[in-house]
């Protein structure tokens, strides 16, 4: 009786409500298991639902994959803008660092979700795309810094990516390290990208034992595809020979059909002629013998209208 009491109070889900459920479950078993290791009727049995309800919401997996994923990218996105609202540039750095350690930290599940390979049903939310988009608000930052000292702005775009590149991996390897404390980590980060540009050369370049070394495996490289080219174009002279001596052959089959069908023709042609010869002798016969008949006919006439008609 209290189990049939306590099923009719208890309170019916919104669609709102149902929604952000789906999406709460869905998020922890992405971060769990991927794309790939979640289905459909796991999502519903832990929500204690049945799969029409998933499909209703989102239309299928794909679906609730693409909210989940916008959803934490939009949250990281908002933390990083806001720390980088500060007005000196060390600051901005320091607080970028701890926003996303802030943001790993407390949302571990979506930092899982968004560093996994991603999904084609991510869309556009890749982590790639995120590295991008952070790295496209930092560049404003660099290229004032860059300004102000005498270095080339064109340059802050990839000095961007250098730097979200080295504290995106920073945060993924602590995800599971956790240890030093997230203040000590962005500090240390901080320390060798702030240190770093602080003594950054405007016109850096390779020490000269490097660049021999570049040099040398350049030219190795080039002798290799020197070498490989040689060899394409004797394999292609190789083919252009053998297409060559096929066609020769072909040529020559062909001539030997067409002479052979010009033999068929005046054989033909001469059988043509020896039966149109034989068809004429017979008709010459044929008038011969009509006129050796007509010949008796007449003589054998002309015997009889000689004899006497009183005998």
């Amino acid at each position: 009786m209290g189990t049939v009491t306590e099923s009719r109070s208890r309170r019916r889900m919104t669609g709102r409500e149902r929604r952000e459920q789906l999406i709460l479950i869905s998020r922890t078993l992405f971060a769990e298991k991927g794309f790939d290791g979640t289905s459909i009727e796991e999502i519903a049995a832990t929500a204690q639902v049945s799969k029409p309800v998933v499909y209703e919401h989102f239309g299928g997996k794909e679906g609730v994959y693409a909210v989940v994923v916008d959803r934490e990218m939009q949250k990281l996105l908002g933390m990083i803008t806001e720390a980088l609202a500060a007005s000196h540039a060390l600051v901005k750095l320091e607080r970028a660092a701890l926003a996303l350690l802030r943001y790993i930290e407390e949302s571990s599940e979506g930092f899982r979700i968004l560093v996994r390979d991603s999904h084609a049903a991510s869309g556009t939310g890749t982590f790639a795309s995120l590295i991008s988009e952070i790295a496209s608000q930092v560049e404003d930052v660099l290229a004032d810094e860059f300004a102000e000292r005498g270095y080339d702005p064109k340059l802050a775009p990839m000095y961007a990516q250098m730097l979200v590149g080295m504290v995106a991996l920073t945060g993924q390897w602590w995800l599971d390290a956790r240890k030093p404390a997230r203040e000590e980590v962005a500090a240390h980060l901080v320390n060798l990208a702030w240190n770093g540009l602080t003594g950054l050369n405007p016109q850096p370049a390779l020490s000269l034992t490097t660049r021999q070394q570049v040099a040398t495996a350049k030219s190795r490289i080039r002798e290799k595809e020197l070498r490989e080219l040689e060899k394409e174009r004797e394999k292609a002279l190789k083919e252009a020979e053998k297409a060559r001596q096929r066609e020769l052959k072909e040529a020559e089959k062909a001539r030997l059909r067409e002479l052979k069908e010009r033999e068929r023709q005046l054989k033909e042609a001469e059988k043509e002629r020896e039966k149109a010869l034989k068809e004429a002798e017979k008709a010459r016969e044929r008038e011969e013998r009509l006129r050796q008949r007509e010949a008796r006919l007449v003589e054998r006439a002309a015997r009889l209208s000689q004899v006497d008609p009183s005998d």
